[in-house]
């Protein structure tokens, strides 16, 4: 059974003075909605911080975010550095149950980036789970996972793809904290992997497409 939904965003890094060209792409391009624009997630800190506009395609999102460097260097353009203009830094997946995956993924070997990240979204309670990165090496670096658990998202009633200001620096806090500490560990442990674990036999969709 599977634990995940949807896709339900995806986060691009963009070069600083970009993300006003891939809004414009993503909205007039591709047909999005550009439904939440955060300047400056974190207004007082004097050394770095980023911005964040999303993007709503109704089924998923699309999230843009870029550095701000004040004193030190934005973790996102340690990212774009890294990785170029509009790279993907991570991807969101709707969970059914995220305490019950958060546990079934411990089980097998991950490990989160840090606490579970939870708001209001106007429509019930968010949860949000960042993970470390998929290979080892800096935090500011590496793509990741993020697993969130939406609240009716099976009726049409909520607005699916939603950020807040408080999230979005949250996220950037635990990213940060690891850097700071130098914490450069994989997301998963694949010494948990079975070794007489065979890959299974496709299984046709239900339906055809």
């Amino acid at each position: 059974m599977s634990h995940l939904k949807r896709v339900d965003h995806i986060s691009y890094a963009c070069a600083t003075g970009t993300i006003e060209k891939w809004t414009w792409f993503h909205t007039e391009v591709e047909g999005g909605r550009l439904i939440n624009r955060i300047d400056d997630v974190r207004p007082d800190d004097p050394n770095d911080s980023m911005k964040i506009w999303c993007i709503d395609y109704g089924e998923f999102g699309v999230a843009l975010i870029e550095g701000i460097d004040r004193a030190k260097k934005s973790q996102v353009t340690a990212f774009v550095e890294a990785h170029g203009d509009h790279s993907v830094q991570h991807v969101a997946y709707d969970t059914y149950d995220l305490d019950a995956f958060i546990a079934h993924m411990k089980r097998l070997g991950g490990s989160p980036r840090g606490e579970v990240l939870v708001r209001n979204d106007g429509f019930g309670v968010l949860k949000q789970m960042f993970a470390r990165g998929y290979t080892e090496g800096a935090a500011d670096e590496t793509n990741f996972p993020e697993y969130v658990e939406r609240p009716n998202a099976e009726t049409g009633e909520d607005v699916s793809i939603t950020f807040a200001e408080e999230t979005g620096k949250g996220f950037y806090d635990q990213v940060a904290n690891a850097v700071e500490a130098g914490d450069e560990a994989p997301f998963f442990d694949f010494s948990k992997m079975p070794a007489d674990w065979q890959v299974p036999e496709p299984s046709p969709l239900e339906g055809a497409r």
